[in-house]
Protein backbone atom coordinates (compact mmCIF):
# COMPACT_ATOMS: atom_id res chain seq x y z
CA UNK A 1 0.00 0.00 0.00
CA UNK A 2 0.83 4.11 -0.65
CA UNK A 3 -0.61 7.22 0.10
CA UNK A 4 -0.73 9.77 -2.29
CA UNK A 5 -2.84 12.53 -2.99
CA UNK A 6 -5.93 12.19 -5.29
CA UNK A 7 -7.93 15.04 -6.90
CA UNK A 8 -11.48 15.02 -5.62
CA UNK A 9 -14.42 16.65 -7.70
CA UNK A 10 -16.94 14.94 -6.02
CA UNK A 11 -17.16 12.96 -2.84
CA UNK A 12 -21.18 12.25 -3.37
CA UNK A 13 -21.63 8.93 -1.82
CA UNK A 14 -21.70 5.86 -4.22
CA UNK A 15 -21.04 8.51 -6.79
CA UNK A 16 -17.30 10.06 -5.70
CA UNK A 17 -15.14 11.13 -8.59
CA UNK A 18 -11.75 11.82 -8.08
CA UNK A 19 -8.05 11.37 -9.97
CA UNK A 20 -5.30 9.16 -9.22
CA UNK A 21 -1.96 10.71 -10.03
CA UNK A 22 -0.62 9.78 -13.33
CA UNK A 23 -4.12 9.50 -15.13
CA UNK A 24 -5.44 12.01 -17.72
CA UNK A 25 -9.00 11.66 -16.47
CA UNK A 26 -11.19 11.27 -13.02
CA UNK A 27 -12.74 8.07 -12.69
CA UNK A 28 -15.67 7.34 -10.53
CA UNK A 29 -15.08 5.23 -7.07
CA UNK A 30 -17.74 2.43 -6.58
CA UNK A 31 -17.60 1.22 -3.31
CA UNK A 32 -17.12 -2.51 -2.84
CA UNK A 33 -20.80 -3.51 -1.66
CA UNK A 34 -22.43 -1.64 -4.19
CA UNK A 35 -19.92 -3.64 -6.63
CA UNK A 36 -21.10 -6.76 -5.00
CA UNK A 37 -24.48 -5.99 -5.51
CA UNK A 38 -23.81 -4.49 -9.58
CA UNK A 39 -22.54 -8.11 -9.51
CA UNK A 40 -25.66 -9.69 -8.07
CA UNK A 41 -27.60 -8.21 -10.18
CA UNK A 42 -26.13 -8.98 -13.71
CA UNK A 43 -25.87 -12.47 -12.29
CA UNK A 44 -29.75 -12.46 -12.34
CA UNK A 45 -30.12 -10.26 -15.79
CA UNK A 46 -27.89 -12.66 -17.44
CA UNK A 47 -29.83 -15.64 -16.29
CA UNK A 48 -33.27 -14.16 -17.37
CA UNK A 49 -32.06 -12.81 -20.54
CA UNK A 50 -30.05 -16.50 -21.47
CA UNK A 51 -33.88 -17.46 -22.63
CA UNK A 52 -35.04 -14.28 -24.10
CA UNK A 53 -32.01 -12.67 -26.31
CA UNK A 54 -30.27 -13.36 -29.25
CA UNK A 55 -26.94 -14.82 -28.99
CA UNK A 56 -24.79 -11.60 -29.54
CA UNK A 57 -27.21 -9.53 -27.23
CA UNK A 58 -26.17 -12.56 -24.28
CA UNK A 59 -22.81 -12.34 -25.11
CA UNK A 60 -22.25 -9.23 -24.91
CA UNK A 61 -24.60 -8.91 -21.57
CA UNK A 62 -22.35 -11.90 -20.22
CA UNK A 63 -19.29 -9.79 -20.97
CA UNK A 64 -20.18 -7.03 -19.40
CA UNK A 65 -21.44 -9.30 -16.55
CA UNK A 66 -17.50 -10.89 -16.59
CA UNK A 67 -16.01 -7.27 -16.51
CA UNK A 68 -17.75 -6.63 -13.62
CA UNK A 69 -16.73 -9.92 -11.74
CA UNK A 70 -13.16 -9.38 -12.64
CA UNK A 71 -13.04 -5.73 -11.37
CA UNK A 72 -15.03 -7.55 -7.35
CA UNK A 73 -12.28 -10.76 -7.97
CA UNK A 74 -9.42 -8.07 -7.75
CA UNK A 75 -11.20 -5.94 -4.94
CA UNK A 76 -11.34 -9.24 -3.21
CA UNK A 77 -8.20 -10.41 -3.05
CA UNK A 78 -6.62 -6.82 -2.64
CA UNK A 79 -8.72 -6.51 0.81
CA UNK A 80 -7.03 -10.15 1.61
CA UNK A 81 -3.87 -9.01 0.87
CA UNK A 82 -4.09 -6.31 3.29
CA UNK A 83 -5.72 -8.46 5.95
CA UNK A 84 -9.22 -6.40 5.69
CA UNK A 85 -12.99 -8.10 5.80
CA UNK A 86 -15.24 -7.69 3.21
CA UNK A 87 -18.33 -5.43 3.39
CA UNK A 88 -20.67 -7.74 2.20
CA UNK A 89 -21.59 -11.30 3.14
CA UNK A 90 -20.98 -14.08 0.57
CA UNK A 91 -22.91 -16.40 1.84
CA UNK A 92 -26.40 -14.82 0.79
CA UNK A 93 -26.40 -16.34 -2.11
Amino acid sequence: MHIEPVEIYSDATNAAVMRHPGRHFPGVLVQGDSLYSLCRRADSICKEAKSRVDGKSFHELNELRNALWGFLTHYKTVLGEHRMPLPFSEEAK
